[in-house]
C-alpha cells in the first residue's frame, strides 16, 4: 500500500517541476521580448519659442463712478403738485423736475412786496428830509434798516418759492422715481438719482511698488464682462497722493468716454494701464506649461541620442508676463527651441515623439473665444 502512494506522490512533484520549469522558460521570453521592445512614439503638436517686443501693462479690477451723481433730494417739506420727468430719461441741467405746493409762500408775497414799497418810500423821503436837516440820523438809520428788513423777508419768500421748483443741477440720465403726486415730503426725502454717465471715472489700486512708472495722461484700456469683445481707451486723469497704509497700494483714477451709456457707476470692470516703453520677451503658447507645486516646466523636443528619433526633454521655467494665449518665459529656454503646445500633462521626460500640428489650435494674443 505505501509503495503506490510513494510513486503517486513522486509523479505529481516531477510533474510540478515540469510546469515551473517550463512557465520560468515562457517568462524569461517574456521579459527578454519586453526588452527588446519599445513603445510607439506618441504623437504632440509643437511650437517654437519666438523672440517679441511686448509693451508693459499694469493690470488692476476698477469700480466705475459717475463723474457727477447724486440723489436729488427735497430742500423743504411740502407736497407734490408737479413731477417734470420721467424715470430713466435724460434731462438738461435747468430742466423742471418736481414742483411742491407753493400757495402759502407765493399768498405771503404781496404783502411782503408791499411792506418793501412803503420801506422804499420812507427811506427815500427820510433822506430827503436829512439833507435838510429837518429828522435825526437816527430816525434816517432806522427807516434805512426798515428797508432792509422788507427787502430780506421779500428774498426769504422767494428763496422758499425757488426751493420747491427743483430743477436739475446738472446734465445726466435719471433713475427711478421715489416720489408720486399729492405725495408729503419732508427736508431731505429723496426724489430720483441723477448720474452724468459721459465720460465716466474709473477708480483702481496699484501696488506702490508701481508708482515711479504712474502718471497722469497713461492710456487706459478697459473691458468688462458686460461688453463682450469690446475694449474701451480711457487717460488716467487723477492720483491720490496718499498710499493706503492697510493694502500699500494707490488710487488711481482714470476718465473713459461713454458716448453710448453701456458702462455704468458700480459697474467693475478690469483695467490695463500701458506703461510707455516695449521690452524684448520670449513667448510660448500658455498651455504648453506644466504648472505643479514644485515649479513650472515644459518639454522641449530634442533629436534622440544615437539617432533614436525626436525625444522629450523635460525643462523647468520661469515665467513672466500674459497676453492673451501666450506667456513670457523670462529663463530655461532659448529663442526657436521646440515645445511641445498641447497635451503636457499626460508626456513624460525622455518619451518619444512625433510632431503633428494638423490639430494645433491658433494661439493668438487677443483671442475671442466663440462661447464667450
Amino acid at each position: 500500500m505505501k509503495k503506490p502512494f510513494v510513486l503517486a506522490i513522486g509523479g505529481l512533484a516531477v510533474v510540478i517541476v515540469v510546469l515551473v520549469i517550463i512557465k520560468s522558460l515562457q517568462i524569461g521570453a517574456m521579459i527578454d521580448q519586453g526588452k527588446k521592445s519599445a513603445p510607439p512614439p506618441g504623437t504632440v503638436t509643437a511650437a517654437a519659442v519666438r523672440a517679441e517686443s511686448w509693451g508693459t501693462d499694469l493690470v488692476s479690477v476698477g469700480t466705475l463712478n459717475a463723474v457727477q451723481g447724486v440723489t436729488v433730494a427735497a430742500e423743504l417739506a411740502g407736497k407734490v403738485v408737479e413731477i417734470g420727468f420721467e424715470a430713466g430719461t435724460s434731462v438738461q441741467r435747468g430742466d423742471l423736475m418736481l414742483r411742491q405746493d407753493t400757495s402759502s409762500e407765493e399768498a405771503q408775497l404781496p404783502g411782503a412786496l408791499a411792506q418793501l414799497n412803503l420801506a422804499r418810500i420812507n427811506r427815500e423821503r427820510f433822506d430827503q428830509l436829512f439833507s435838510k436837516q429837518l429828522v435825526a440820523q437816527a430816525e434816517r438809520d432806522s427807516t434805512a434798516a426798515g428797508a432792509d428788513q422788507a427787502q430780506a423777508q421779500v428774498d426769504t419768500i422767494r428763496a422758499a418759492i425757488a426751493k420747491k421748483t427743483i430743477r436739475a443741477p446738472f446734465s445726466g440720465r435719471l433713475g427711478i422715481r421715489q416720489v408720486n403726486l399729492g405725495q408729503m415730503l419732508r427736508e431731505g426725502d429723496p426724489i430720483v438719482t441723477l448720474q452724468s454717465l459721459d465720460p465716466i471715472f474709473v477708480d483702481f489700486a496699484l501696488p506702490q511698488q508701481q508708482l515711479p512708472h504712474v502718471r497722469r495722461g497713461l492710456v487706459v484700456r478697459v473691458t468688462s464682462d458686460a461688453l463682450p469683445g469690446e475694449t474701451l481707451e480711457g487717460r488716467v486723469t487723477a492720483i491720490n497722493p496718499l498710499i493706503d497704509a492697510d493694502t500699500r497700494s494707490i488710487r488711481v483714477q482714470a476718465t473713459v468716454s461713454n458716448g453710448s451709456e453701456k458702462l455704468r457707476p458700480g459697474m467693475f470692470v478690469n483695467v490695463a494701464v500701458s506703461l510707455p516703453g516695449r521690452q524684448q520677451v520670449l513667448a510660448i503658447p500658455a498651455t504648453a506649461v506644466l504648472y505643479a507645486p514644485y515649479g513650472d516646466s515644459v518639454f522641449v523636443v530634442e533629436d534622440g541620442k544615437d539617432g533614436k528619433g525626436t525625444m522629450l526633454r523635460q525643462q523647468f521655467v520661469r515665467l513672466g508676463a500674459k497676453r492673451g494665449d501666450f506667456v513670457a518665459v523670462t529663463s530655461g529656454v532659448r529663442e526657436g527651441d521646440l515645445v511641445v503646445s498641447t497635451g503636457v500633462f499626460k508626456l513624460r521626460n525622455g518619451q518619444a515623439v512625433v510632431i503633428d500640428n494638423k490639430l494645433a489650435p491658433a494661439f493668438e494674443k487677443a483671442p475671442r473665444p466663440e462661447n464667450n
